[in-house]
């Protein structure tokens, strides 16, 4: 398949409205190293170095479809707590979401919180309520999903078996939008499909398919059945089966089938793939996509996001460019923006590497470049090169520059082994850069003083190292330039 031809699917999701119903929980990540054991009893003692809180549960596959430049309505319950305020919280920071959280005044909010050394999850602790919610606060919910459910291209319902779904809601969300035409995905939970009946499309694992069909399902064969008898049973569009390192499997209600093999290198965590599958489906149906071709999106971005660490999200740039380079090494890319960036940092934290930055415009790579990016990698694990914008450029070189513009510039860095990530930005100096990626590292040539290099006082504020480069004599992209001019008179 000529994978670029699903590119225009994804810049069109811009815009899209989305509503995901569903049980809305906080995710916490408490990181940190192990290098003993407890004296108390035979368990590793985690030294934590740091916790970071993010939406999970249904709030997850609302991160992704924020990514991927939906804007989403989100409908679900969250306690009168302070989780639930730090959730409300963290949903309210992007611009993308609209969290409609009703609050249930007896039911405490949903916890999961995940204990990582390096890169290995040691330990789950949860902290969740029954399934029963309050009536009224049931009431409030329908009525929040179903009045303006025409308004949305698709509606995702997320469903963790927290009690959100539960009692015919999942089935009276699926009637109404039938009835105002609007496409139905469901991440489903249980063995009672029958909650899910007229629905779109169904996106289970292969496990909750063989519960759901109470049969086993271990290859192809067995899987196809499987889905054609519950499609069958409760008047089901597809159902998208997802089988981890076996891809995935589309069955349609006509029995067409297609298999997509999975699209990934190297898996560092799978926890919420199965949100990025399902958001990813939804974003490109309510773009305009047909089924088929969204499975294949969705099993790219799994490819994608299993290679992150923690509830991670695709982001739209990413995924374009994995398909338009029709392999996932350029899901790895090092041209990304701030954010995208800041996601990649946090894995490399994770994973317990000193991240280095430095910045330049980098108009006509030489020697001496090329000295100072060998010195700055040298002084990290992980080095990032800021690089100035075209407009930026312009506006410290004056005309004429640059000679080459940001997209090209950005792919000489991003080839040499030296350089690990590359981000554009606009402003004259990195100063706003740094202190959003926050470096353990900066990096500049020697002919600046500590105290003249920007974004020093942030780096050393937080306990940071300015590493002054030895600068290779004889080279600088204005003589070069002026040389060549020279050359053309």
């Amino acid at each position: 398949m000529d994978r670029s031809r699903l590119i225009p699917l994804v810049e069109n999701i811009e815009g899209s409205r989305i509503l995901v119903v569903g049980d809305a929980m906080l995710d916490r990540f408490v990181s940190g190293t192990v290098d003993r054991i407890s004296p108390e009893a035979p368990i590793p003692v985690l030294r934590v170095t740091s916790e970071t809180s993010m939406p999970g549960g249904a709030g997850n596959v609302v991160r992704n479809l924020a990514a991927l430049g939906a804007n989403v309505t989100f409908v679900a319950v969250c306690g009168d707590d302070g989780p639930g305020r730090e959730l409300t919280d963290a949903l309210a920071a992007d611009p993308l979401i609209t969290a409609d959280l009703q609050i249930d005044p007896v039911r405490p909010t949903t916890i999961k919180v995940r204990y990582v050394a390096g890169n290995q999850q040691m330990m789950r602790a949860d902290w969740e309520a029954g399934a029963n919610i309050d009536d009224a606060t049931a009431d409030r919910l329908i009525a929040a999903a179903t009045d303006t459910i025409a308004d949305f291209g698709a509606v995702v319902l997320s469903d963790y078996d927290k009690g959100v779904l539960a009692n015919g809601r999942a089935k009276a969300i699926i009637d109404a939008a039938n009835k105002a035409g609007v496409a139905v995905i469901v991440d489903p939970k249980g063995d009672g499909y029958e909650r899910y009946e007229g629905a779109t499309l169904v996106t289970p694992n292969r496990k909750e398919l063989e519960q759901a069909a109470a049969c086993a399902a271990p290859d192809t064969d067995t899987i196809r059945a499987a889905a054609s008898d519950l499609i069958k049973t409760h008047r089901l569009g597809g159902i998208l089966v997802t089988r981890s390192a076996d891809g995935m499997t589309l069955i349609s209600s006509d029995g067409d089938h297609h298999h997509l093999a999975a699209e990934t290198r190297e898996v560092f965590d799978v926890s919420g793939a199965g949100d990025t599958v399902v958001a990813t489906v939804a974003a490109l149906i309510a773009s305009g996509a047909d089924t088929k071709d969204a499975a294949c999106v969705a099993n790219t971005a799994a490819g994608i996001v299993v290679g992150k660490i923690g509830t991670a999200v695709c982001h739209a740039a990413e995924l374009i460019a994995a398909l338009h380079h029709k392999d996932l090494s350029d899901a790895e890319a090092k041209v990304l923006t701030d954010a995208e960036a800041q996601e990649r940092i946090a894995r490399w934290r994770r994973q317990g590497h000193r991240v280095g930055f430095t910045n330049g415009c980098f108009d006509l790579l030489h020697p001496g470049h090329v000295s100072l990016l060998s010195q700055a990698r040298a002084a990290c694990d992980r080095l990032i090169v800021g690089l100035n914008s075209d407009a930026s450029v312009k506006r410290l070189k004056g005309e004429g520059r640059p000679v080459q513009n940001e997209a090209a510039r950005s792919t000489v860095l991003a080839s040499l082994a030296s350089v690990d990530l590359v981000v554009i930005f606009g402003e004259d100096t990195p100063y706003e850069l740094i202190g959003q990626l926050r470096p353990d590292v900066l990096v500049k040539g020697a002919d600046y003083t500590v105290e003249q290099v920007v974004g020093a006082d942030l780096v050393t504020g937080w306990g940071g190292e300015v590493v002054l480069a030895e600068l290779k004599d004889g080279f600088s992209t204005t003589a070069t330039i002026e040389r060549l001019n020279k050359n053309k008179t």
